[in-house]
């Protein structure tokens, strides 16, 4: 697992829009994303540091994306 690529807010962002994922709403530093073809919602913290790996792995995990669709995107 340690080679997992350590994302920023913004860029986990972009790879969940080229998911299919649209912005449904955002309050405060946070951002909830659903797709409407999977039924799935994620929250991202968008803050200027780095995710933590545990948080990372956990959004990834929610909206049913693997490693090879992080390097696909």
């Amino acid at each position: 697992m340690s080679d997992w690529p350590i994302l920023t807010p913004k860029a986990l962002i972009k790879i969940l829009i080229k998911s299919d994922f649209e912005l449904d709403r955002s309050k405060g530093s946070h951002q909830v994303f659903y797709n409407y073809k999977t039924k799935k919602r994620v929250v991202i913290p968008n803050h200027v540091k780095d995710l933590p790996k545990g948080t990372m792995l956990a959004i990834i995990k929610e909206a049913g994306l693997t490693k090879n669709d992080l390097k696909n995107l």
